[in-house]
C-alpha cells in the first residue's frame, strides 16, 4: 500500500485503467530511467557493443523453433490475432524477449570468423502477459529494458562477455542507484529458458525482506545457434557454430531503488539519478523581502547551474514553506536550500538533507561547493546505509528448522546446498506448506515458496563434512535463498 500511493503521490507514474498491469511512466521516472540509459550505454560501448532496433513481431514458428525458450514465456506471451476485422492467417507474437527475432539475421550476417564477434544491444519494450499481482515496475505486464545479444568463435570469450556485463549492471546499480547487489549464478530450475548458464544481481528490499532479481546475464552456449543455424568459417577453415549470450536490465531498477531506500515522508532519491538535486525555498512575508530575496536566488540559480547541478526554485505565493518542504520531501530531492530574511541577514542559507533531516547553515560564496560535496557524501552513504540493512537481512543457516525459522521473520538465507533440482523443488513445496501452518497462529509471517536467488560468487568456505540444510545430501555450493516478488 506504501508503494503504490507513493509512487502516485509523488508524480512517478499513473495508473493506466484501461489495461491492467500497465502504468504511465511521468517525466520524473523517464529521467530516472534515461540516467540509467546513459550509464548503461556509455558502458557497452567502451566493451564494443553497437545499438539497433529489430521489430517486436515474431512468428509462432520462430517463436516455438527452440522448444526449452518457448516454455519458459508461453504463459506470458501476447498474440495479434486480428487485423482490422480480418482474423490472421497465423497468429504473430508481441516480443517476450528477442532471440527468436534477432537470431536469423545473425545467421545471415555471420560467415567468417572475421565477422565475430557480432555484439549488438537494443533498447525496447518487452510485454510479457503476467497473471499475477501485477506491481509497478517490478512486475508489469509491459516495461522498458535493454537486450544485448552477442557472438563470439569460443566459450571463454563468451564466458568473458556474461561477465563483463553483469559487472557493469552492478557498479551501475551501486554507482548510481546506490543499490547493493549480490552477484552469483542462477541454479538450474531458475536459470533463463534454453541458457547453458545464467547469472544474475540480486538484492533485498529490507522493509519487508523479498528478494529483486536486479538484472542477469546469460552464456547461451551453441543452443541457439544450433536451432538458428548460426556458423561460422573457423581460422582452421572449419564449420564451427558460434557460442552466444544475452543480458538484460529493466526499469524493474527504478521499482528496487524506490522499495530499498523510501520512508514514511516519500521516495529518498540518490542524487546521481534525481530530476532535481536541489530545491531553493525563498521564504517572504511582504514584498520587499520577496524582492530582496529573489534578486540573491539568481545569483544562487547561475552558480548551480555553471555547476551543472539539477535545481528548482519554488517561489509559488499560494503555498507555506512548510507545504512546500512536505512537497519536495515527498518526491525524492535530496537537497533542500531555505532561504529567510535571517539568512539574507547573515549571507548564508540552511541546507537540509532529505535522507537524515540534517540542517546545515552555508555561507553563500560556499553554496556550490558546499552542495556539490553533500550530494556526493549522500550518495556514497546511501549506498553504505543500504549495505548494512542487507547485511542485516542475510542469515546463515545449516539446517532445515533454522531456515524456516528466518524465512519466516522475512529474512533471507544463506545455506549449505547440494545443488540438486528436486531438491530445490522440495524446499519451494515444504516451506509454503509450513508457512501456511505457521501463519494461522501468527499472521505477520510470510508465507509463499522460498527459492533460491542465487549462488553467489563470494562463496564461503565449504568443508567436506558440510551438508544440505534440506536434504542431508554432501553439499556442493553455499546458495543465498529467499522469497522473491
Amino acid at each position: 500500500m506504501w508503494y503504490q500511493q507513493v509512487l502516485k503521490k509523488s508524480e512517478m507514474i499513473e495508473y493506466c485503467t484501461d489495461v491492467s498491469g500497465c502504468y504511465v511512466l511521468r517525466p520524473s521516472s523517464y529521467f530516472i530511467w534515461e540516467r540509467i540509459q546513459n550509464a548503461l550505454d556509455t558502458r557497452f560501448k567502451k566493451k564494443g557493443v553497437e545499438n539497433a532496433y529489430f521489430p517486436m513481431f515474431v512468428t509462432k514458428a520462430a517463436l516455438e523453433k527452440e522448444k526449452s525458450h518457448v516454455e519458459g514465456f508461453k504463459a506470458e506471451v501476447a498474440w495479434v490475432t486480428r487485423s482490422g476485422d480480418t482474423d490472421l492467417q497465423e497468429p504473430i507474437a508481441i516480443r517476450p524477449t528477442s532471440e527468436a527475432i534477432m537470431y536469423p539475421y545473425y545467421q545471415k550476417w555471420i560467415h567468417s570468423h572475421r565477422d565475430l564477434p557480432l555484439k549488438l544491444n537494443q533498447w525496447s519494450n518487452i510485454v510479457r502477459w503476467e497473471f499475477k499481482d501485477p506491481t509497478p515496475f517490478i512486475r508489469t505486464r509491459e516495461f522498458l529494458w535493454q537486450e544485448g545479444h552477442t557472438a563470439h568463435a569460443t566459450s571463454a570469450e563468451a564466458d568473458q562477455m556474461v561477465r563483463d556485463m553483469l559487472d557493469i549492471y552492478a557498479e551501475v546499480y551501486e554507482e548510481y542507484l546506490a543499490v547493493p547487489v549480490i552477484k552469483g549464478v542462477k541454479s538450474e530450475i531458475e536459470k533463463f529458458p534454453g541458457a547453458f548458464y545464467t547469472t544474475s544481481v540480486e538484492t533485498i528490499i529490507p522493509a519487508n525482506g523479498r528478494g529483486v532479481q536486479a538484472a542477469t546475464s546469460h552464456q547461451l552456449g551453441q543452443n541457439f545457434s544450433k536451432m538458428f543455424e548460426i556458423t561460422f568459417e573457423s581460422e582452421e577453415c572449419k564449420k564451427e557454430f558460434v557460442w552466444q549470450t544475452s543480458w538484460g536490465f529493466t526499469t524493474r531498477s527504478i521499482g528496487t531503488m524506490i522499495l530499498m531506500h523510501g520512508d514514511d515522508k516519500g521516495l529518498v532519491l540518490p542524487p546521481r539519478v534525481a530530476p532535481t538535486q536541489v530545491v531553493i525555498v525563498p521564504i517572504h512575508y511582504n514584498d520587499k523581502e520577496k524582492v530582496m530575496l529573489l534578486e540573491k536566488v539568481k545569483e544562487f540559480e547561475k552558480g548551480l547551474s555553471d555547476a551543472e547541478i539539477r535545481f528548482k526554485v519554488d517561489d509559488r505565493p499560494l503555498y507555506t514553506p512548510g507545504w512546500k518542504y512536505n512537497h519536495w520531501e515527498l518526491r525524492g530531492v535530496p537537497l533542500r536550500v531555505e532561504f529567510g530574511k535571517k539568512d539574507y541577514e547573515a549571507e548564508s542559507v540552511t541546507l537540509v538533507r532529505r535522507d537524515t533531516g540534517k540542517k546545515e547553515s552555508v555561507k553563500w560564496v560556499d553554496l556550490v561547493k558546499t552542495v556539490e560535496k553533500t550530494l556526493e557524501i549522500f550518495q556514497k552513504e546511501l549506498l553504505k546505509n543500504a549495505e548494512v540493512a542487507i547485511k542485516e537481512m542475510i542469515i546463515t543457516t545449516t539446517n532445515w528448522k533454522d531456515f524456516m525459522t528466518a524465512v519466516n521473520v522475512r529474512k533471507s538465507c544463506r545455506t549449505p546446498w547440494c545443488k540438486k533440482e528436486e531438491c530445490e523443488e522440495a524446499v519451494k513445496e515444504k516451506s509454503k506448506a509450513e508457512s501456511q501452518n505457521y501463519a494461522k497462529a501468527d499472521p505477520t509471517i510470510m508465507t509463499g515458496s522460498v527459492k533460491t536467488l542465487n549462488i553467489p560468487f563470494d562463496q564461503p568456505k565449504l568443508n567436506p563434512e558440510d551438508i544440505c540444510f534440506a536434504c542431508g545430501a554432501p553439499a556442493a555450493c553455499w546458495a543465498l535463498w529467499g522469497r522473491s516478488y
